[in-house]
């Protein structure tokens, strides 16, 4: 399928191949389609950029309300940092601005995985089997080529008693740094008397 953009001439469409096809061969059903396509497309555009221009006065309408209650104390923040709820008076309605940071490991995580490998062998057979497939499910590589983060991190919760160990853990602990951090905005409305929450949704495929 070709999808370069040309020149088509007068009295002629292009199919999905790049072919030029004579209008007066087209069926009446296929202009009619082409027709609705091109009508919803042109909504869909519109109403995207809708979307998109309600989300970004949303996050700056969000953030300068933050900054306006932390004036009330006399505090400078930053509007934009940070998880914060804002719920209506009447407790109707609920807005939640959440930042979901995607964290990565520096070089400083094959240290701890030296570490552990240490412990492992020095625990042998006697080692409890749950921690041993804790461990080796951490650093697993996904489908992606990425060790899962969460399941690395998991690792600091286990009470370990074992000086190689807290070494890990806390090398694991400086090995982790923020690569990215995406804002999400969402709202909800309460489902008539009870305190279960709807989310309000601005997915059409969801709608």
């Amino acid at each position: 399928m070709s999808h370069t953009l040309q020149a088509t001439p007068p009295g002629y469409w292009r199919d999905t191949e790049g072919r030029l096809v004579a209008e007066a061969l087209i069926k009446p059903i296929d202009k009619a389609r082409e027709a609705l396509v091109h009508e919803l497309i042109d909504k869909a555009r519109v109403l995207s950029r809708q979307i998109e221009q309600f989300k970004a006065a949303a996050f700056a309408d969000i953030a300068a309300f933050v900054e306006l209650s932390a004036e009330q104390y006399g505090a400078k923040i930053g509007g934009n940092k940070g998880n914060v709820t804002l719920v209506s008076y009447d407790g109707r309605y609920r807005i939640q601005r959440s930042i979901q940071d995607s964290l990565v490991f520096d070089e400083r995580l094959q240290a701890a995985k030296q570490l552990i490998d240490q412990c492992v062998q020095t625990w042998g057979a006697n080692g409890d089997p749950k921690i041993m497939t804790l461990v080796n499910d951490a650093f697993q590589v996904g489908k992606e080529g990425r060790i899962n983060t969460g399941r690395v991190l998991g690792l600091r919760r286990l009470d370990i008693r074992d000086d190689d160990w807290q070494r890990a853990m806390q090398a694991i602990s400086d090995s982790v740094r923020v690569a990215s951090s995406k804002p999400y905005i969402r709202f909800y409305e309460r489902v008539g008397d009870t305190d279960q929450f709807r989310p309000i949704s601005l997915d059409v495929a969801t709608l």
